[in-house]
């Protein structure tokens, strides 16, 4: 396209706007990614708005429909399922209110083309519960609202009217800080923001005929294709090596149950100990080789259902446990207790798994959601959030009608929500934050409860986490009174930046002191890929020394980017 005097565009101009708007975002991914508030390896803004356009590109690229209207809805439905993050979801809601606005075009002039980009930031506006400004929104509005001024002062050329609108969303996004104090403080403009004037940049391009050019992509690597493997049938195959043990849940029913003393006792058994509950109710987890040590405790302790016994070696043999969550789930010996004599063998045929999907970010962290009860698990969190997409193929996979997301990421709960409006099931998102929150979400949910009792316990679970996240700085900043370099290990206090300190170690115990330990009872830390045992055992023992009041349990998270993601309750 050389011509930039267009009075009317059609599909064919739209595929090609959308296709340079794709690549300019690509190309710049980083550059939006590096406009994080905190200086913490979580900037994915660049990332998620990439992989958004990037869907609603691959939705149209073989496509030769001429028509406006029906170009652009496809446009809209790519983007809304390979929407990521809020960033991205928004993105796409833009981009489907745009659609909306050209339903029953063929052709779109000036008038029409400025109606569709105030209707997409209308649209943006009403998927947001409490629009915020000094964000993509504000900054889709003023271009809509630059559009809107072209337009009434005369202007036909739709390259000119783009170009105002252009130009109207660079000031608004400059002006991100007066209006938002968290972007004045980093120094920073609205990561969103910046995606959403490159994308409208890369569409100007397109209309004035210059060439986007398609550079390397940066992102994730490939993902091998799954083989299937022949099976065997059990008593004729090779007896798989025994490397994991068994994954033991149960509840244990009772008057006056000392929990803090279970606790202690099931995490001396074995790895992924989760002991909550009650005086009166105590919900146990914990992997070890020889199950009948947590079980034999269990009814010398009180009254046991609900027992779920898995072979973890079988379920890896048949492929149920996938390779990259085996690597993490390396056994430790349990240590046989005393003498101890079993009674009856449990009845009940094992616990079914909750019609819960959860979103996790590290294989550890996917073992302990998948072993407390959850059916779905899906990979994400910081630096790559699943899109609307994964999370409805999820929903699918979950046998009946009603279904719980946990979230647990803040940039992953709007992409929850629009799945819940496209999925033909009933779908709860319970908006955990954090991994730790989402844990307890899971913890407070019973199996004989209906769905929405559930929800209603879940919910209730988040008040009570406090979440501490431990890594290293990636670039210099000072914020809230504190000033940091690059490199600097620093620490966030429920999603705000509260801590700095000398070593990992020491930023732990500095944000456990903020925390006001002497409300809480249990540390539960997840260390994370780059954390060694011998460092976290080091941790606990410091732990225990400082606050000695406290329990502390560690569990094998395998997180990427932080080096301890831990609660206090």
């Amino acid at each position: 396209m050389t011509d930039t005097t267009l009075l009317s565009i059609n599909g064919t101009h739209l595929k090609q706007m959308v296709r340079s708007a794709y690549l300019n975002l690509r190309n710049h991914q980083e550059e939006i990614n590096a406009l994080n508030v905190f200086p913490v390896p979580d900037g994915d803004t660049g990332i998620n708005m990439t992989l958004t356009a990037k869907s609603a590109w691959e939705e149209i690229a073989d496509s030769e429909e001429e028509v406006i209207g029906r170009l652009a809805k496809d446009v809209a439905r790519g983007a809304l399922m390979g929407a990521r993050g809020n960033s991205g979801v928004i993105l796409s809601q833009i981009l489907r209110g745009f659609s909306q606005a050209l339903d029953d075009k063929i052709v779109c002039d000036a008038d029409d083309f400025s109606e569709a980009l105030s209707a997409g930031s209308d649209m943006a506006y009403r998927g947001v519960k409490r629009p915020v400004e000094g964000t993509i929104l504000t900054v889709a509005r003023a271009a809509s609202d630059g559009a809107k001024r072209a337009v009434a002062r005369g202007e036909r050329n739709i390259a000119m009217i783009l170009e105002r609108a252009v130009e109207s969303a660079r000031i608004a996004e400059a002006n991100t800080p007066r209006q938002l104090s968290v972007l004045a403080q980093a120094g920073v403009t609205d990561a969103g923001g910046e995606g959403l004037c490159v994308f409208l940049e890369g569409m100007l391009a397109a209309l004035r005929g210059e060439v986007v050019e398609e550079a390397e992509a940066p992102g994730r690597r490939p993902e091998a294709a799954p083989t299937e493997k022949p099976r065997v049938s059990k008593g004729k195959r090779p007896i798989p090596p025994v490397k994991f043990g068994f994954d033991v849940q149960f509840l244990i029913e009772g008057r006056n149950l000392d929990v803090e003393k279970i606790r202690r006792d099931i995490s001396a058994m074995g790895d992924y100990p989760l002991v909550e509950g009650d005086e009166n109710l105590v919900k146990v987890h914990v992997h070890v080789f020889d199950p009948s040590v947590p079980l034999a405790y269990a009814v010398r302790t009180g009254f046991v259902t609900d027992v779920v016994v898995e072979n973890m070696d079988d379920m890896a043999a048949q492929g149920i446990i996938p390779p990259d969550v085996q690597e993490s789930m390396a056994g430790t010996e349990a240590p046989k207790l005393e003498e101890l004599e079993l009674q009856a063998e449990p009845e009940g045929d094992g616990m079914a798994k909750l019609p819960v999907i959860a979103v996790a970010p590290g294989n550890g962290l996917a073992e302990v959601f998948r072993s407390l009860g959850a059916f779905k698990v899906v990979k994400g969190g910081q630096t790559m959030n699943p899109s609307i997409q994964e999370i409805v193929e999820a929903v699918e996979e979950v046998p009946g009608d009603e279904v719980i997301i946990l979230p647990n990421n803040g940039n992953v709960i709007m992409a929850a929500e629009q799945a819940k409006a496209i999925s033909r099931k009933s779908i709860h998102v319970v908006p955990s934050k954090t991994v730790p929150q989402g844990i307890s979400a899971l913890l407070a949910a019973m199996h004989d409860q209906d769905v929405s009792s559930n929800v209603e316990r879940m919910m209730s679970a988040l008040k009570d986490v406090k979440t501490g996240e431990v890594t290293r700085a990636v670039r210099d900043a000072r914020f809230d009174g504190i000033e940091v370099k690059e490199g600097d290990p620093i620490g966030m206090l429920d999603g705000k930046l509260a801590v700095k300190g000398d070593t990992i170690e020491d930023v732990v115990i500095k944000l456990l002191e903020q925390m006001d330990s002497d409300s809480g009872e249990i540390v539960t830390l997840y260390c994370g890929e780059r954390t060694t045992k011998e460092e976290a055992e080091k941790l606990v023992e410091m732990i225990e020394e400082r606050f000695p009041e406290l329990e502390v349990e560690l569990v094998r998270g395998d997180q990427p980017h932080y080096d301890y993601i831990f609660s206090l309750e």
